[in-house]
């Protein structure tokens, strides 16, 4: 069966059999509570370090689509100046960054908040990425098939981030939408270890992709 038929023939979240979801909602609400348990003092010291470097908000909060092209407000660790302007993307060097927030985003601390999103059920803690909604319409416009990966809901990281750089254009967005799919056609609880063995190997080795 292709990629196209699979999907189509698929309704949103039934890409996972029903014992494949018990077992990815088993690990979604473990390890996050875990792990906001365990990253505490990470998150303390970084709200120390944003007080500190640029004044303002804690945290950043942002429209981004999910589960059936449904959108929710995603919580972030504010790594960018408070009214900052520019392009979409985060570019190198970008003057937008203050100081201790490169080593948030390097090691994605700042992505730590969104562990209560997948809590609340608005994401997994493996999925595609939650993109923010002004750039799924612009994707849906230039990438075939891209409204298919909300299929199942986003994930802090995936098979996609840990396998593929930083996206900063239509181009990148349609190769990470192929991990994607193969994430959702492919899944396995052997892959969803995959991924998440890979992520602690990228942020031990600062390797923010």
């Amino acid at each position: 069966m292709s990629k196209k038929s699979f999907l189509k023939s698929k309704k949103a979240e039934s890409a996972y059999s029903r014992l494949g979801f018990v077992e990815k909602k088993f690990i979604d609400l473990s390890l996050s509570t875990l792990l906001l348990i365990v990253t505490s003092p990470v998150i303390l010291y970084s709200i120390y370090r944003i007080k500190k470097e640029s004044p303002g908000a804690i945290l950043f909060t942002q429209s981004r689509v999910g589960l059936n092209g449904k959108n929710f407000t995603c919580y972030k660790l504010r790594s960018m100046h408070e009214n900052s302007v520019g392009n979409l993307y985060t570019q190198d060097d970008d003057s937008r960054i203050f100081p201790f927030a490169h080593t948030m985003r390097k090691m994605r601390i700042d992505e730590l908040p969104q562990l209560w999103n997948v809590i609340k059920g608005d994401m997994h803690l493996i999925g595609p990425r939650a993109e923010w909604d002004i750039l799924v319409d612009k994707y849906k416009e230039s990438v075939p098939g891209y409204e298919q990966r909300h299929l199942v809901r986003p994930g802090i990281t995936g098979l996609a981030q840990v396998s593929y750089p930083y996206g900063k254009n239509s181009y990148d967005a349609r190769k990470k939408l192929n991990y994607d799919l193969i994430y959702i056609k492919k899944w396995s609880f052997g892959l969803e270890l995959m991924v998440i063995l890979k992520t602690i190997q990228v942020v031990l080795g600062k390797k923010g992709l």
